[in-house]
């Protein structure tokens, strides 16, 4: 069984459309047939404008079926040449049968089949035929009919309505002329042709009136020959897009921090808020300022090492201001390191006890921290004026505490 293909295809672009009739079903069939006498061959292509069928023989499926549909015909050949002729005369008279004159007198009947997707059958006096066409597929389908029955018949409309005088009356000859010429430029442009064919306000309006006419539309569009140009321009006062909305809406209030909270100078960078005067938190803080600010005075936590007998003793504080030296600042030495708990100096007294009990010559003991000067008139100096500035607000700028570099190398 051969295929219906593209070259088949082109043979029929020459043939014209057949047209038959189903009688139960009232459907309308078109249909396009070619045959050859050279290779003994012929085919079909049948539509009801929705779908297509086709159909392919050869010379011996074609001999196969006339003796199937013709039963009186009982001839049969020994020779090939016989044989030949004999396909030859039949598929002549099957051409004739498939022509506009021949098919009016062939009875059409739509069949079941049980190869074919649709099969028919064609009667008349003489002989009978039957066709047993397959699907071609709903793409060739649609591209079989907009090559052989939508663009020419889009071309013959333009033709028709652009001409002055009624294809009707004029001659054969003429007509043809007319027909080349509308094809040739048709041919080189198509997509001009298209829409010079179509875009007519009576060629557009009359196929829009059939269209509605043929889907029982109740109320019918009408046919204009000149088409008013509507006024496509924007009113100006619903102009304003939602873009330019955007662009006008008022502009969100930027978020200020208010200034009622103070921060202290030397926490400024944490952003630690100072506490005000008059907050009970404050007086807390004053005792434990007070507390620590006499801790303070007893001296650094931080263990020195151990000096050797021929080493002089370290001066006191009260001696060295006694000898006119400086002694290092508290404040500076409380903002290097922070203080130790208590705790955490009777563990060192304890671990600095048992290291010198239990010292080496090589390893060096650790020295107790030194004791601050029992100067009765020095340490009572002090008291009061810590006291006053403790009962005055005044607190003792207190920072990390760095441990005091001499003598020899810490282990």
């Amino acid at each position: 069984m051969e295929y219906f293909s593209e070259e088949h295809s082109k043979l029929l672009l020459s043939k014209e459309w057949l047209v038959k009739i189903d009688t139960q079903t009232s459907i309308p069939y078109l249909f396009k047939f070619y045959a050859s006498t050279v290779d003994l061959s012929c085919c079909v292509l049948v539509t009801d404008t929705k779908t297509c069928w086709a159909e392919v023989m050869n010379s011996k499926q074609f001999a196969r079926r006339w003796r199937d549909c013709n039963k009186h015909d009982n001839s049969h050949f020994s020779d090939m040449e016989e044989e030949e002729a004999w396909r030859t005369r039949n598929i002549d008279l099957l051409n004739k049968g498939h022509s506009i004159g021949g098919i009016a007198d062939l009875a059409f009947e739509v069949t079941e089949s049980s190869y074919a997707d649709f099969a028919f059958e064609l009667e008349s006096d003489h002989f009978n035929w039957r066709w047993e066409t397959t699907l071609t597929g709903h793409r060739l389908s649609a591209e079989l009919l907009s090559k052989h029955l939508i663009m020419p018949l889009i071309s013959v409309n333009h033709m028709t309505f652009s001409s002055t005088d009624a294809v009707c009356d004029i001659s054969e000859s003429d007509l043809e002329k007319a027909i080349d010429k509308v094809g040739r430029t048709a041919r080189r442009t198509v997509d001009t042709h298209i829409k010079n064919a179509l875009s007519r306000p009576r060629v557009a309006t009359t196929l829009r009136r059939m269209t509605a006419m043929f889907n029982f539309i109740p109320d019918l569009p009408g046919i204009i020959t000149n088409a008013e140009k509507p006024d496509l321009s924007i009113d100006q006062k619903i102009k304003q897009t939602p873009e330019r909305l955007i662009h006008t809406r008022s502009p969100s209030p930027k978020l200020t921090i208010p200034n009622s909270i103070d921060y202290d100078v030397r926490n400024a960078d944490i952003g630690i808020p100072m506490i005000p005067e008059n907050s009970p938190r404050r007086s807390l803080l004053r005792c434990d300022s007070a507390t620590e600010s006499e801790r303070d005075d007893a001296g650094p936590s931080v263990p020195v090492p151990a000096r050797s007998k021929d080493q002089s003793p370290l001066p006191s504080p009260a001696d060295s201001r006694a000898n006119g030296e400086a002694a290092p600042s508290s404040s500076y030495s409380s903002r290097q390191v922070s203080p130790p708990s208590q705790t955490t100096v009777t563990k060192s007294e304890s671990k600095d006890d048992a290291s010198d009990s239990e010292s080496s010559p090589i390893r060096p003991v650790k020295k107790a921290r030194a004791q601050p000067s029992s100067s009765g008139d020095d340490s009572g100096d002090e008291r009061k004026r810590k006291a006053t500035q403790i009962k005055a607000g005044i607190t003792a700028k207190r920072g990390a505490r760095q441990p005091i570099k001499r003598g020899g190398k810490r282990f």
